[in-house]
C-alpha cells in the first residue's frame, strides 16, 4: 500500500497536478456563461475529466520528451521523470492513456467535442518541441490553455461565440506573460543549451516588457469579453481584480527575481479562482 501511495504522489510530482488551478476556471467561466447558470452535473464530470486528461497528457508528453534537457537543468534534475522515480516507458503509458481518456471523454460529450479532440492534443502535445527550435514556445503553451474555455463552450453549445474568443486570447496572453516571467529562472541555461526562448534570445529587460504588455493585451481581451457576453458590474469588477493581480505579479518579480515562484504559482492561482467565482456572481445575481 504504501508503494503504490508513493507511486502516486511521484505521478503528482511529475505533472504538477496542482497546477490544474491555472485552466479549471476558465473552462467553467465558459461553460456558466454558455448556459447562463448551471450547466449540469454529467457536464461538471465530463468538463473535469476531459480537463485532468488533457493536461495530463501534455505534462507527461512535456516530461518524457525533456528528459535530457531537464537532466541538464539544476532546477528540474530532481523531478521523478529524471532521477528514475518513474521509468520512462512507465510516463510514455500514463500519456498515452490520458489522450485516450480525453478522446472517449470527448465522444461523450457530443460531436463537435470529438471532432476537436483529436486536434487539441496535437496543439497541446507541440509545446515540448517549439522551445528547441523556436522562441515562441510560449505563445504555444498559451494557446494550449486559450484552448480551456473553447472547449468549455463547446461542451455546452456546440459552438463557438465571439465572446469565447475574446475569453481564450485574454488566457493565452495571460499564460504566456506570467510563462515569460517563469522563464527568467532558466536564461543562462536556455543559452547554455541552445534552446529558444524570449528571455535566452531577447534577454530579461525586455522580456519583461514583453509579458507587461502581453498582461495589458490580457485585460484588454477579458474587458471585450465581459462586454461582447453583455455580464454585468460583477464581471467589469472581475477584470479590475484581474489588472490589479497582474500588477502585482510584476512588482513581485522586479522587487525580488527569487519570488517567481510566489508570483507564478500563488498570484495566478488566485487570480484565475476569483475570476471564476465574481463571474458566477454575476451570471446568479444578474
Amino acid at each position: 500500500m504504501e508503494s503504490i501511495i508513493k507511486k502516486l504522489k511521484d505521478f503528482n510530482e511529475l505533472v504538477a497536478f496542482s497546477h490544474s488551478i491555472f485552466s479549471l476556471p476558465f473552462i467553467f467561466i465558459a461553460m456558466v456563461v454558455a448556459s447562463n447558470g448551471w450547466f449540469g452535473w454529467g457536464l461538471l464530470f465530463l468538463g473535469l475529466l476531459a480537463a485532468l486528461s488533457a493536461r495530463n497528457f501534455a505534462m507527461g508528453l512535456n516530461r518524457y520528451l525533456d528528459r535530457d534537457i531537464d537532466a541538464l537543468n539544476p532546477r528540474t534534475i530532481n523531478r521523478p521523470s529524471v532521477d528514475g522515480r518513474v521509468k520512462a516507458e512507465h510516463i510514455l503509458a500514463f500519456t498515452i492513456l490520458n489522450a485516450l481518456i480525453f478522446i472517449i471523454v470527448a465522444y461523450f460529450v457530443n460531436n463537435l467535442a470529438l471532432i476537436l479532440s483529436i486536434p487539441i492534443l496535437l496543439i497541446i502535445g507541440s509545446y515540448s518541441y517549439f522551445k528547441r527550435f523556436s522562441f515562441l514556445a510560449h505563445i504555444i503553451l498559451g494557446v494550449s490553455l486559450a484552448l480551456a474555455p473553447l472547449a468549455g463552450v463547446v461542451a455546452v453549445s456546440e459552438t463557438i461565440y465571439l465572446w469565447t474568443v475574446y475569453l481564450s486570447i485574454g488566457v493565452m496572453f495571460w499564460v504566456a506573460g506570467f510563462d515569460l516571467l517563469y522563464s527568467l529562472q532558466d536564461i543562462e541555461v536556455d543559452k547554455k543549451l541552445g534552446l529558444h526562448s524570449i528571455p535566452s534570445k531577447f534577454g530579461a529587460k525586455n522580456t519583461f516588457l514583453i509579458s507587461k504588455i502581453f498582461h495589458l493585451l490580457t485585460i484588454v481581451f477579458w474587458l471585450l469579453f465581459v462586454i461582447e457576453a453583455n455580464l454585468g458590474i460583477l464581471a467589469y469588477i472581475a477584470v479590475v481584480f484581474g489588472a490589479l493581480m497582474l500588477i502585482y505579479e510584476h512588482y513581485l518579480v522586479n522587487k525580488d527575481f527569487r519570488k517567481i515562484d510566489r508570483a507564478f504559482f500563488t498570484v495566478n492561482g488566485y487570480l484565475g479562482i476569483i475570476f471564476f467565482v465574481f463571474i458566477v456572481l454575476d451570471i446568479v445575481i444578474g
